[in-house]
């Protein structure tokens, strides 16, 4: 489903930007978003405070800190787009393949 999402996007040339690392991956423009494998070790430090007596309730409500930057430049050359190299520098994964998930 997401790469024929993306096969669409890309035959439309419609630049498309999602919040899901996967997506770009999957041959999308790019993407910004939470790190998910991040998030998933954060649930589990919280499950082994439960697991150890502390109450729910007296855990403190958190946010993902950490978010990622991933470009796809395949895409973008066959956009027809170009991203200064201030913004490559920033890109937390700059990849210039499409890799089949």
């Amino acid at each position: 489903m997401r790469t024929a999402l993306t096969g669409l996007i890309v035959s439309h040339a419609v630049p498309a930007i999602s919040t899901y690392r996967e997506f770009a991956v999957a041959g999308g423009l790019m993407s910004y978003g939470t790190d998910i494998p991040n998030l998933y070790r954060q649930v589990g430090v919280y499950t082994s405070r439960i697991l150890k007596g502390e109450k729910p309730s007296e855990l403190p409500v958190q946010q993902a800190m950490k978010v990622e930057f991933v470009i796809n430049l395949k895409t973008a050359k066959a956009l027809g787009l170009t991203f200064p190299i201030t913004l490559l520098g920033r890109g937390d994964e700059v990849m210039n393949r499409s890799a089949e998930l």
